[in-house]
């Protein structure tokens, strides 16, 4: 079968990766716009059932990744001159660089002989009119999706709060959250480390917080200036850096949640953010769309027949990506409802925090909740 991949992400590589490992004889090019080793952003999340998943799908890649990654198992929560709160023994989570990332998986596909073109963009499928299939792995701003936005039945929800997605030279031995307090209201940030010298640190605000600060009107320079005075308890006088993004800067955004009704149109499929994307809160996003990849290359080992395989595909994903999406707008609007829990006292503010994701807690008071957790026995340590 001969396979374009349009749009060099995590996605595309591990799908390419995993179809040579089925049948090397697939003839397999990945087109990426932009120059290799330009990506923007830091570290990605993931967590211990996906790594077990890449040992044994990949062996070789797996490993490089694991042995890329930092892990935590402990969470610290810090509310502004009020209390530090540490959980030990939480769920085992990794960070990897995204650059580390998708510098494992390019060398792992070109060992099998993926062919990786940089700095071709493809702007139409017609520039691909020998291929059996076509991947669109090219990212929430999808070219060739957009071409047929009425057909995907593409839509879009924009979030309410600005957030900011930084590095830092602090190293986070834990998954940490912190919560600052300022005259015009709540901003927070979380952080994660993701390699022995860098962090990721992504901030969030209400727009009321973030216009009242002057973020709206500040250049980079005294926006990283402001926030590291803001967040000094927890940055232990470590900078944050911007240069997030492939043009240089580091900007404010509001995070746009995409769907899809259908994920394939003839020939050609959707393929990570192209079909998908869950709010940053719950760190899912890698993991969703490997795992769209191995869905992919699995339903295709199982039947050659295009139409039945993407068939197949798109109905197995979009049943989990639904659930993490929901799962995701509940962690969206708990902190579009910090003000309901960030005065409850510490213990129970960490575990409406680890729950965030439910949907019964969107409902109910916060002692209420809380309440009924240690009622179902759900919160002894």
């Amino acid at each position: 079968m001969k396979i374009d991949c349009v749009g060099g992400g995590p996605a595309s590589l591990y799908f390419s990766i995993l179809m040579k490992r089925m049948d090397p004889s697939h003839d397999i090019t990945v087109y990426e716009r932009n120059p290799a080793g330009s990506t923007f952003g830091w570290g990605v999340t993931y967590w211990e059932a996906l790594i077990d998943y890449l040992r044994s799908a990949d062996p070789e890649s797996g490993r490089a990744i694991s042995e890329s990654s930092v892990r935590w198992e402990n969470w610290i929560t810090h509310v502004h001159d009020r209390v530090t709160i540490t959980v030990e023994n939480g769920a085992e989570g990794f960070g990897v660089g995204r650059q580390r990332l998708l510098d494992i998986l390019a060398d792992r596909a070109r060992a099998l002989g993926v062919r990786l073109e940089f700095e071709r963009e493809i702007l139409d499928e017609d520039e691909l009119v020998d291929a059996d299939l076509i991947v669109a792995g090219d990212g929430v701003n999808s070219v060739l999706r957009e071409r047929h936005a009425d057909h995907f039945g593409t839509e879009v929800t924009v979030g309410r709060h600005p957030y900011l997605w930084l590095g830092t030279t602090k190293v986070f031995d834990a998954f940490t959250f912190a919560f600052t307090e300022t005259d015009h209201g709540w901003i927070w940030c979380y952080g994660y480390g993701f390699s022995p010298e860098q962090s990721t640190c992504v901030v969030e605000s209400t727009p009321e917080t973030w216009q009242g600060l002057g973020f709206d009107q500040m250049n980079e320079a005294d926006c990283l200036g402001m926030l590291e005075k803001l967040f000094a308890d927890v940055l232990d006088g470590h900078p944050l850096i911007g240069r997030a993004r492939a043009d240089g800067s580091a900007r404010w955004e509001r995070f746009p949640t995409l769907t899809n009704r259908t994920w394939h149109r003839g020939n050609l499929v959707l393929l990570g953010d192209a079909a998908h994307t869950t709010h940053y809160s719950i760190g899912s996003g890698t993991g969703l769309a490997l795992g769209d990849a191995a869905v992919l290359a699995e339903e295709l080992q199982r039947d050659t027949r295009l139409e039945p395989a993407l068939t197949r595909y798109e109905h197995n994903r979009i049943g989990e990506i639904r659930s993490a999406q929901r799962s995701a707008r509940h962690s969206a609007q708990w902190f579009e409802n910090l003000p309901r829990y960030i005065d409850r006292p510490p213990e129970q503010l960490l575990e409406l925090l680890g729950q965030r994701h439910s949907g019964l807690l969107a409902h109910l008071p916060p002692a209420l909740y809380y309440r009924i957790w240690r009622l179902a026995g759900r919160f002894g340590r």
